[in-house]
């Protein structure tokens, strides 16, 4: 496999090319796959960097249910366009048994939660939309307090614990307040999404076929890694895709594999500022496959490790044609983004533009660019200084 030509049709695949340009909240999730939230800007930067979406459009589409944020794959939370709300909640329906065990583990048995999750329900009736400190107010002693030691555990009270179950089945969903997605604050609402009529088994082999449309050619490996399914359900949900190895393990549709094999990367730099956890590289965690040799060896301003060593990306990242050559950060104060590029680099042209143009968008659009719900201008301040230092 030519790792340059790989990385730009990935970023290609992933409608980084421009292809997306003007496309709908949804269509982009569900062409280039669901988006990674945990309370930070990604779902925003990464409609903008694909489509140019402003975020009130983003937002209108979530009041519409065009898309929605939603418990699934590995237990974590993702961005879905409507068409694979049933699925996403299909593969990720098992995520809120970790905290039933801890809960046994503190003395509350499951049909306690049970019965917590049932008089939520009764609190939603109606169409009503609370918060989980109306819910917890409402229910009263129904909810348990789980002490000192629940704290240690991650468990206050049995609320949340009901909460996730009813997500996971897809009978509450959460409503961001004041609409927004770089959040973690949230009230719930009864809902019901439609069936994907898909049993399991049915349902990881859907998984794989959209997972390899979405950043095929890709390893055995690298779907598990994304799916959390073992190497028995993972190796059942691509066997009847027909997928074609490429060489290495590298695994695609043959539609994808054809269109690989005529695909040329553009000569011109093209430039795109994502998210650290933008699908482009949160769909295979393989930051090493975006690095060119020759940066490598690069130190990582303010960390011990060098570029090459990336497995996670602790800034946003500025790519061209796939290719990961450099990191930014947003700073408040100034309204600037901070940039540095690998091996002292200047920008050029086409960079500058991408710059001005994201930094634009986050000032006026979102306000700032949280890679999470803790981040802060505050807590990001040394990534800050460090990127402005190399």
């Amino acid at each position: 496999m030519d790792a340059e030509l790989l990385r730009a049709w990935w970023w290609h695949r992933q409608g980084l090319d421009g292809s997306l340009t003007g496309a709908g909240p949804a269509a982009v999730f569900a062409r280039s796959g669901w988006a990674r939230s945990v309370g930070g800007a990604n779902p925003y930067l990464s409609l903008f960097a694909r489509a140019g979406t402003s975020r009130q459009v983003a937002e209108d589409a979530v009041k519409a249910l065009d898309i929605c944020e939603l418990p699934s794959v590995r237990g974590c939370t993702y961005v879905l366009p409507a068409e694979h709300f049933r699925l996403g909640l299909q593969v990720g329906r098992s995520s809120p048994e970790g905290d039933l065990r801890t809960l046994e583990k503190l003395g509350v048995p499951r049909h306690e939660v049970t019965a917590v999750g049932a008089a939520v329900l009764k609190a939603l009736d109606g169409g009503a939309v609370k918060d989980p400190a109306q819910l917890k107010d409402e229910l009263g002693d129904q909810v348990r307090n789980l002490g000192e030691e629940g704290r240690k555990r991650g468990q206050t009270t049995t609320l949340p614990a009901a909460l996730g179950l009813l997500q996971a089945s897809g009978e509450i969903r959460r409503v961001p307040v004041n609409g927004r997605l770089d959040q973690q604050r949230y009230a719930y609402v009864r809902w019901q999404p439609p069936s994907s009529g898909l049993d399991d088994t049915q349902a990881r082999a859907e998984l794989a076929r959209l997972y390899f449309g979405w950043t095929g050619p890709a390893t055995l490996a690298h779907f598990r890694w994304f799916s959390a399914f073992t190497v028995a359900q993972a190796k059942a949900a691509i066997a009847g895709l027909d997928l074609v190895d490429m060489g290495d393990g590298w695994l695609a549709p043959p539609a994808i594999a054809e269109d690989y094999a005529a695909y040329r990367a553009p000569k011109k730099p093209r430039y795109a500022l994502l998210a650290g956890i933008d699908g482009l590289f949160l769909l295979r965690r393989d930051v090493p496959s975006l690095i060119d040799p020759a940066d490598a060896a690069l130190a990582v301003p303010g960390e011990k490790l060098q570029v090459g060593g990336l497995s996670d990306l602790s800034d946003h990242a500025i790519v061209d044609r796939g290719r990961l050559v450099g990191l930014w950060q947003y700073e408040v104060d100034s309204g600037e983004v901070v940039t540095w590029l690998f091996g002292g680099a200047k920008p050029d042209a086409a960079l500058r533009e991408q710059i001005a143009r994201t930094q634009a968008f986050v000032r006026d659009d979102l306000g700032d660019a949280r890679s999470f719900s803790l981040d802060s201008p505050k807590s990001r301040a040394p990534r800050i200084a460090a990127l402005r230092s190399a």
